[in-house]
Formats: structure tokens, C-alpha cells, sequence
């Protein structure tokens, strides 16, 4: 980035010393020569050479202000009857800046050209062809200068919006990647560190293998949805990888692990958008793990069905009354983070569904969405 400003600086200092010494190009040897005339007659040849020296000067700073050039070359052009600085300063006053009221401006360097070229004793002194020319050489090329400031206008508005969006674009998919990488990486990690203490606490073989094979599976199981989430990050046109077929199987961990928990599963294999049926996925596994962490002897109700044009999914957790005299279910440690559902309603959202979480009245805790089957905009 600092090279390429580094050269685009360069490459403006070049043309600006170009303009300058084509300044003194016009200006100086017409001077030394004796074929330069003022409007008021005959002036001396060191004050024509000082002002063409100074014109020449502003063109090196026209793009930071254009006052010095159009003053001098307006000088210029009455003491020396040279009017090239004239033409290049009026089209620098509106294609670099965007002065108020330019076209008065223009209008009054129109004016002095006009007299300029009329009075010059080596041209016609047709008042028509004078007008044209004045018009031509100096309102048209300041006309141009704001066609000009326009279209670089323009050009950075759209290289800062497509800045803008890259970012916008780069931030959602990184929140996107965090979704992901929580959800499956939280879920394994809960389910193994919870079979761990319960293989600790077991003094059965039987049981300790059971547990350790089931540690075993559920982390080759992580590493394949991360293998997947990395495929699709990888594919502009991936999959997402669980969809709502998988909550039997989430259920069924989580029975293995000791939850009671009543599933109705009532949803088309394969009849939900993909999206929609990732969001049911995730919702159920982020509901199952907070019970794991929050409440592993409460009674879990998961919910996952079709009404009319939504699908409704939710995971609601009650005390039961049942282990009231103790727990007997090991809690699954909390990692901390907070993450989850906030993910979980950036899903819903993403999905145009809405999104509910929080107590019960009988002292549980709920975790629901219903997300339409098809856009509202489709």
C-alpha cells in the first residue's frame, strides 16, 4: 500500500513538473524573443520573464489550491498575452477542487482571454472566431474539469464501498466460522469431559471401557464435523454439515449420558431448507449442553415439527421432583464463554425465524425458535 501511494505521488509530482515547464515553454523564450504583448501596450522583459516564473511555480501546487494559478495566469495572459497557463488553471480549478461559484470564474477568465486574443497582433480580429475560441479554450475545458472531479468522486466512493462490503463480508464470515467452531467443538468437548469423570467414579471394566469407547467416537466425531465445517469454508457453494435428521442422535448421547429426555420429532426427512434444518441441529445440541452444565437431573422435552409453513423446535428442561433428595446425574463442567446463544439467535435470524430463551414458570429454562420453511421475500 505505501508503494503504490509512494507512486501515485510520484506520478502526480511528474505532471505537475511537466505543467510547470511547459509554463516556462510558452512563457519565457516568446519573452526573449520579443514576440510577447500586453494589453496595455509594450511592458519590460525582466517583469514578463518574473511573472512567467511564477505562474509556472503555482502549477506545482494547483491540486492543494487553485487561487495562485488562476491569479497568475491571469496576469500572465494580460502582461504577457500568453494564455496556455490560462487554459490549464481553469480546468485544474475544477477538476482538482470544486470552487463555489466557478462558473463566474470561468466566466471572467473567459472575459480576459477574449481581450487577450482580440488585442494580440498576430491573430484575426474577428470578434465571432474570438468568442469561439475564449469559449472553446477556457469555459469548456472548466465544464470538463467538473465531468472529471465527478468521475474521480466517483471512483472513491466505490473503492470505500467495496471496502466497506469486503469488510462487512469478511467480519460475518468470521462470526460465522466462530458459530461453528463453538457449537461443535463446545458439544464434543462437554459429552467427552463428562464421560471422563463419569469413567473416573466407575470402578466397573465394563463400564470404563463402554465410557472410553464412547470418549473415543464422540471425538473422532468432532474431528469429522471439523473436517466438514473446513471443507465447506474452503467450497463457495458447500453444505452445511448436520441437519435436523441428526437430533436422534443427539438425543441418544445424551440418554447415554444419563438425561431423561422425550423427544417428538415430527419433520419430512429431507424436507427442510438446509439452513433452516443446520439452525434445528445446533438449537437442540446448544439446549442439550446447557442441561448437561445447568441442570442433568432436570426432565428435557425436545421438540422438533412441522405446522403449516414454520417448524418449530425447542429444548424445555423441568426440575424433577423425582432427584429432589440429590443429584445423581453428574454436571457436565461449564468452559465458560457465553457464546452459544448468541450464535444460536444469529442463526435463527440469519434464517428469518425468531428466536426465545429464558425461565420458566415451573423452574426450568427454554430454548425455542420458528424459523419458516421459506423466505418471506420468496
Amino acid at each position: 500500500m505505501w508503494r503504490k501511494w509512494a507512486s501515485i505521488r510520484h506520478r502526480t509530482w511528474f505532471v505537475d513538473a511537466a505543467l510547470a515547464a511547459a509554463v516556462i515553454a510558452f512563457t519565457i523564450p516568446t519573452t526573449l524573443i520579443g514576440y510577447s504583448f500586453s494589453l496595455w501596450g509594450g511592458t519590460p522583459g525582466g517583469p514578463e520573464i518574473a511573472i512567467g516564473v511564477i505562474t509556472a511555480a503555482t502549477m506545482l501546487v494547483r491540486r492543494r489550491t487553485p487561487w495562485p494559478a488562476i491569479v497568475a495566469s491571469a496576469a500572465c495572459a494580460c502582461a504577457a498575452g500568453q494564455v496556455v497557463p490560462m487554459i490549464l488553471a481553469v480546468f485544474s480549478m475544477t477538476a482538482e477542487h470544486r470552487v463555489r461559484r466557478w462558473q463566474y470564474v470561468a466566466l471572467a477568465l473567459t472575459v480576459i482571454y477574449f481581450a487577450v486574443d482580440y488585442v494580440n497582433p498576430h491573430t484575426d480580429h474577428s470578434v465571432y472566431l474570438n468568442i469561439v475560441r475564449a469559449l472553446t479554450l477556457i469555459y469548456l475545458p472548466a465544464v470538463v474539469g467538473t465531468w472529471v472531479y465527478a468521475y474521480r468522486r466517483l471512483i472513491r466512493d466505490l473503492r470505500v464501498g467495496v471496502r466497506e462490503r469486503e469488510e462487512v463480508a469478511a467480519s460475518e464470515e468470521r462470526r460465522k466460522i466462530a458459530r461453528e467452531m463453538h457449537d461443535t467443538v463446545t458439544h464434543a468437548v462437554t459429552t467427552m469431559v463428562l464421560n471422563a469423570g463419569m469413567a473416573r467414579d466407575t470402578i466397573e471394566p465394563g463400564e470404563i471401557r463402554d465410557l472410553t469407547a464412547a470418549i473415543e467416537d464422540k471425538g473422532v466425531q468432532a474431528l469429522g464435523e471439523l473436517r466438514e465445517l473446513l471443507t465447506v469454508l474452503r467450497r463457495e457453494d458447500g453444505d452445511l454439515a448436520e441437519g435436523s435428521e441428526a437430533i436422534v442422535r443427539l438425543v441418544g448421547e445424551a440418554r447415554a449420558g444419563g438425561l431423561q429426555i422425550d423427544l417428538r420429532l415430527d419433520v419430512p426427512p429431507g424436507g427442510l431448507p438446509r439452513q433452516v434444518s443446520h439452525a434445528c441441529y445446533r438449537l437442540v445440541q446448544e439446549g442439550l449442553s446447557n442441561v448437561r452444565k445447568h441442570a442433568p437431573d432436570s426432565r428435557v422435552q425436545v421438540t422438533c415439527e412441522v405446522t403449516g409453513d414454520q417448524v418449530a423446535v425447542s429444548v424445555v428442561d423441568t426440575p424433577n421432583p423425582a432427584h429432589a433428595g440429590g443429584r445423581t446425574v453428574r454436571a457436565a463442567p461449564s468452559l465458560g464463554g457465553g457464546y452459544g446463544l448468541a450464535g444460536i439467535r444469529e442463526r435463527v435470524c440469519l434464517a428469518q425465524g425468531r428466536f426465545v430463551s429464558g425461565p420458566t414458570p415451573e423452574g426450568g429454562f427454554v430454548l425455542a425458535a420458528r424459523l419458516p420453511l421459506r423466505r418471506p421475500d420468496g
